[in-house]
């Protein structure tokens, strides 16, 4: 959300500079990402100075170049120009030597003293779109003569603007900050109590003039639907182009200029955050408005030039016939918009019912700053305000006159938030004590009202245009807004209670698993569970999807983390390890979902120095990282290979005949997909698979041993056939009281091998709780696994 200094200044007097005040705004939760300066013209015409053209003669070396002389105040300057329509007794706009041209793109040029085909030139005659101005090029400006001084600065001719413009990252609740007003509101409340300077100049109702009468009617058909619809009948208007200052408010923070009743709608919308709508009344039949559903299937062509059809469930505002004229707080129709020939104007202001208007909004894939305002719920008493705002805007700017009184329809009232707020609540949340006359203060600044002192706490009324203030708490994170942030102190000593968390505790498991991932490199990522996918077999399918992007439940997390590696990987950070939890939906005979731990990993396994040899992670680092998470379990498992159109090449760990974890080398598909060029491996294990798996095991403690382990190595020529796995489960099913690890180190296939064979290098390690072995006993076990491996697999002994 983007807010100008200047209009915020409209609203509140303060001495602040604009860094200090976007300081203050995000102290309270208005966060300022950027502050851009604004100015009308670009460069604010600063260098150019209004000029005669004394003498005009022919370049000697170029036939389409004038040599000129012009008097700018001071001595003459000579200037060559190659613009057709220049003659001498021109008063004409110069950009003297060190003038900054601005460009389209946001650059400029320094106008420089220089020769051009041989000839001085002190500087330049500008034609409009080189100074900003507008966007004819086909010569220079030729001003009135009577009119301008010679030697005085072009832009005492004009409206300068200057200004900082506030880009706000804004919360989705705070709807009661969605406008200059609002957010003046907050940052007065912030400086009145904090001792600083300010002075607010809250809304009251505009004084109108009243004029005869009108035989315009509005009906509202379900107030739950449309709670307040106030209209306003103004006649008269003449619609034109809006005054300098109303298109330089609205350029400030984007918005183009359309005409003067469209401008004020707009001007108003920023200002109180309330959205307007202005009707051609001549093109509304009978002489009234209906606010209500219409039928489903209806066509309705709204203004952005689409023909669309009604589902029903939009709020629609109809003419007497029943015609839609409009997508109540959403978009206004073709047919009933403003044009040029519009001499009567119905004026709409509104409170819709939010659920109904996000609704519409969704289903039409239509984003205005109306529907934004209105599906977050509006201030539902400034509704009357802003509209007498405005008409007296359209009464100053475009002639209009108000016919009639005001068209209302407000059957009850919406009232404001009845709370009951503790001081020990303050105090326990907070962590410090506020004196409970300050935390009348601040609420008095909030515009919130102490109905009553009562023990140890206050009855007290929140407005209704606070929508997310509802429940104490919201009231104590509000005064702590205000009272600032920084004020809390950090505690010198923390204290806590250590807590023996239950195996049946699934989330202790999950932040054992981040932090032992975290400590090992890896950073947690928070993928939105909403996607688009292209195979949709077993999709779950959203009934109103926010977008065709975001039409279906993610089925698995590995999309999600290749995104995250493209763009990381496109802005040069190319190591990447990275983990989510969260959930996976499909739908086969019935809807389920799952809870998954996914993992992936890319790039180089260690940081490049000069002592590191670079190295590749690959898909025996990620199976390290899983084992390293499923050794937690204490259950046994065992590997399987794994066909899985995700995967290159995979495999499934699994125990008691259910899946734990798959893991392997992400398909060149998916990674083409992704628009990634480097490989990519990634895992994800099953949770309540784990978690059950988890409860049913045993862990034993045992004393640390007393005697030193003993490794023995092994390099076994075998089939290209057999596996280390394969080798693993016969070492293991050897039953050695003194077998502890068996481990892989090497692998080699190439020269020296006979054909079809490769070597594996393993080595084995032996403890004895009870003694240190002897040679004898140790060369008994490896000669046993010798035997073993080449009986299973006709392994040889490499020297």
């Amino acid at each position: 959300m983007k807010i100008s200094n200047n209009w915020l200044k409209d609203y509140i007097k303060t001495e602040l500079k604009p860094e200090k005040t976007a300081d203050y705004l995000t102290d309270i939760g208005l966060e300022v990402e950027g502050i851009e300066t604004f100015e009308n013209i670009t460069g604010g015409l600063e260098g150019i100075v209004v000029g005669k053209v004394l003498t005009c003669e022919k370049h000697p070396n170029a036939d389409k170049l004038s040599i000129t002389t012009v008097d700018t105040g001071g001595e003459p300057l000579q200037i060559v120009c190659g613009a057709p329509n220049v003659a001498a007794g021109q008063t004409v706009s110069v950009a003297v030597p060190g003038t900054r041209i601005h460009t389209k793109d946001g650059s400029f040029f320094e106008i420089k003293e220089t020769k051009i085909r041989g000839e001085k030139s002190q500087g330049m005659i500008c034609a409009e779109d080189e100074i900003g101005l507008g966007n004819s090029h086909d010569g220079i400006m030729v001003l009135d003569g009577s009119k301008y001084v010679i030697g005085t600065p072009f832009a005492d001719y004009f409206h300068i603007e200057k200004d900082h413009i506030y880009e706000i990252g804004l919360t989705p609740n705070r709807t009661d900050a969605m406008s200059h007003y609002g957010v003046a509101r907050d940052l007065n409340a912030f400086l009145l109590t904090n001792g600083l300077k300010s002075e607010f100049e809250k809304a009251a109702l505009q004084p109108i003039l009243f004029s005869g009468s009108n035989d315009f009617q509005i009906e509202v058909q379900d107030s739950a639907l449309c709670p307040r619809y106030i209209g306003a009948i103004i006649e008269g208007v003449t619609v034109a182009e809006s005054p300098e200052w109303l298109k330089n408010r609205l350029q400030s923070i984007g918005i183009g200029s359309t005409n003067n009743v469209v401008d004020v709608t707009n001007y108003i919308l920023h200002s109180f955050g309330q959205p307007l709508h202005a009707f051609d009344a001549d093109k509304i039949s009978g002489n009234k408005v209906v606010v209500g559903p219409t039928s489903a299937g209806t066509a309705f062509t709204t203004l952005d030039g689409i023909s669309r059809k009604l589902n029903g469930s939009e709020i629609m505002i109809k003419d007497g016939n029943g015609e839609p004229l409009c997508i109540a707080g959403v978009l206004g129709g073709v047919e009933s918009g403003v044009s040029q020939s519009t001499k009567t104007v119905f004026l709409e202001s509104a409170y819709f019912n939010p659920v109904a208007v996000r609704k519409a909004a969704k289903a039409h894939s239509i984003n205005t700053d109306a529907s934004f305002r209105f599906e977050r719920g509006v201030d539902p008493a400034m509704t009357v305000t802003a509209l007498t705002y405005a008409v007296k805007m359209l009464e100053d700017l475009a002639g209009g006159k108000l016919t009639g009184s005001l068209l209302e329809h407000y059957p009850e009232k919406i009232e404001d938030h009845y709370i009951i707020l503790r001081f020990s609540r303050i105090e326990q949340l907070l962590g410090t004590k506020i004196h409970r006359e300050k935390v009348k203060e601040i609420l008095k600044a909030l515009e919130i009202t102490v109905l009553n002192d009562i023990q140890n706490g206050l009855e007290i009324s929140v407005p209704a245009y606070r929508a997310d203030v509802t429940r104490e708490v919201d009231v104590i994170e509000e005064i702590l807004r205000i009272y600032g942030y920084n004020k809390i102190e950090t505690p010198k000593k923390n204290s806590y209670t250590s807590v023996q968390l239950p195996v049946q505790d699934r989330a202790q498991l999950e932040n054992s698993w981040a932090a032992t991932l975290q400590g090992n490199g890896f950073n947690e990522v928070m993928n939105n569970s909403l996607t688009s996918v292209k195979n949709t077999d077993e999709a779950v399918k959203l009934l109103n999807p926010l977008s065709n992007d975001l039409a279906y439940m993610r089925k698995s997390m590995l999309e999600g983390l290749l995104e995250n590696a493209a763009y990381n990987i496109n802005r040069k950070s190319a190591d990447l390890k990275f983990f989510e939890l969260g959930n996976i939906y499909h739908k086969k005979e019935k809807y389920t979902e799952r809870r998954q731990l996914a993992i992936l990993i890319t790039g180089r396994e260690k940081a490049e120095n000069w002592i590191v040899q670079k190295s590749a992670t690959d898909f025996y680092h990620l199976k390290g990282y899983v084992n390293l998470l499923l050794d937690h379990l204490g259950i046994k498992m065992e590997e399987k290979p794994l066909e899985d159109e995700r995967f290159s090449e995979a495999l499934e760990i699994v125990s008691g005949g259910r899946t734990i974890a798959r893991l392997g080398k992400v398909s060149a598909q998916m990674l083409k997909d992704s628009d990634l060029d480097q490989l990519c491996y990634y895992a994800e294990i099953e949770l309540e698979s784990a978690q059950e798996l988890r409860q049913k095991g045993t862990f034993k403690f045992a004393d640390l041993p007393r005697f030193n382990k003993i490794r023995r190595d092994l390099a076994l020529l075998v089939d290209k056939s057999v596996s280390y796995s394969d080798l693993h489960a016969v070492a293991v099913r050897s039953k050695s009281a003194y077998l502890r690890n068996v481990n892989l180190f090497d692998v080699y296939e190439g020269k020296n091998l006979p054909e079809g064979k490769k070597s594996y290098a393993m080595s084995f390690e032996l403890l004895s709780e009870e003694k240190t072995l002897e040679e004898k006993e140790i060369s008994a076990l490896m000669n046993s696994l010798i035997k073993s491996f080449q009986k299973e697999f006709n392994a040889e002994l490499r020297g």
